[in-house]
């Protein structure tokens, strides 16, 4: 069976418009594939191998890449070419030997269509990609199409993007079918030029997204979100300020009868709860607030460690289950923070009222003889 090199060459335009892809990708891939024929067919396995389509006349050109090294060594064939076989070369040229591509056999010619259909599926898939590019950092709307043990696959519509299970929140459930907000995070390229559309529910960003939609004193410049520490499914703290007097940061993040952080967490989820803090560039009294519930005596700073001070009943609180409180208030103000139960004060011993008239008797005991040795 012959490679038709004519017809590959006529399908260019065709394939280009059919898949949405410039012309030059879809000749490229042509190219690779010609060039992966007759590596198979006339090659050798590791040769590097290049083609050049004429697109007039449809005739093929390969180029076997070797690299000149120097005489009397040990040398691949396949990829190095001896200093005196190279025609003037010096040692680390590359040298192009020319060969007509022509026909090919069987094997060669699935290998090219694989070859096609391959390329142009990453092609495509890269060139979606790209649309995505200016969207990294935005929420978009998603249908979970498939759920694994280490991923949930999410179609955007024009791509399919995965959720690793670090980008997941903490027991939510997933099914086929669900329509899910996600944040895009990144497009994760690979060593070997593929690329993957990454997509979170369990960052931060998500969290600050959200709030934006609904608290449009953020836009007019009235308050601002200053850091926000999330471990997701189970707790965030968000810190949050006024840039003009008069104004309630903490209240207005929260709205009328806690409306505004409510429409939050029933996007992320109720078993999530949400801290809305004061922010202050005092540290100690931002420290504070990002260890609230929990009541504090003292805040000691050295560099960026904080050691706090709380009642014994207060320790369980500042810390929280699992560490997560003072976790997240580490996180949140950027302070190592240690929690420690504050010493007691040392209370005075009363005297009963013996011993004070004891002590009085042997005071005027003591003068009496100082009186009379006088």
């Amino acid at each position: 069976m012959d490679l038709d090199l004519k017809q590959m060459t006529a399908m260019v335009d065709i394939i280009a418009e059919e898949k949405n892809l410039p012309k030059d990708v879809v000749l490229d891939v042509i190219q690779q594939a010609i060039a992966a024929a007759w590596r198979k067919d006339k090659g050798e396995k590791d040769m590097n191998v290049r083609c050049e389509l004429d697109m007039n006349t449809g005739e093929a050109d390969v180029y076997v890449i070797r690299t000149v090294i120097e005489n009397d060594v040990a040398y691949d064939p396949a990829t190095e070419i001896p200093l005196r076989e190279a025609k003037g070369k010096k040692i680390g040229d590359v040298v192009e030997e020319k060969h007509k591509a022509e026909k090919f056999g069987y094997v060669a010619s699935q290998t090219a269509k694989q070859v096609v259909v391959q390329r142009l599926r990453e092609a495509e898939r890269d060139a979606i990609l790209a649309e995505y590019e200016d969207r990294i950092g935005s929420v978009v709307n998603g249908t979970v199409v498939g759920v694994e043990p280490r991923l949930v696959r999410i179609d955007l519509g024009k791509a399919t993007g995965i959720m690793p299970k670090s980008e997941q929140i903490a027991g939510e459930y997933y099914s086929v079918g669900n329509r899910v907000k996600v944040y895009i995070k990144e497009i994760e390229r690979n060593e070997r030029g593929g690329a993957q559309l990454i997509l979170s529910r369990g960052c931060a960003e998500l969290i600050e997204y959200l709030f934006r939609q609904e608290v449009p004193e953020i836009e007019t410049g009235a308050v601002e979100i200053k850091g926000i520490a999330r471990e997701a499914g189970v707790r965030t703290k968000i810190a949050v300020a006024a840039s003009m007097g008069g104004v309630d940061p903490v209240g207005t993040f929260v709205g009328g009868h806690g409306i505004r952080v409510q429409a939050v967490m029933n996007e992320i989820g109720d078993r999530e709860k949400i801290d809305i803090i004061n922010w202050s560039d005092n540290a100690s009294e931002f420290i504070r607030e990002a260890l609230s519930p929990a009541e504090i005596q003292t805040v000691e700073i050295t560099g960026k460690k904080a050691t706090v001070y709380v009642a014994k009943d207060q320790q369980s609180i500042a810390i929280g289950r699992g560490g997560q409180n003072v976790r997240l208030a580490s996180n949140l103000t950027g302070y190592d923070i240690d929690v420690t139960v504050a010493k007691a004060p040392e209370k005075k011993k009363k005297k009963n009222v013996e011993d004070s008239l004891l002590s009085a008797l042997e005071e005027s005991e003591e003068a009496e003889l100082a009186d009379n040795e006088a």
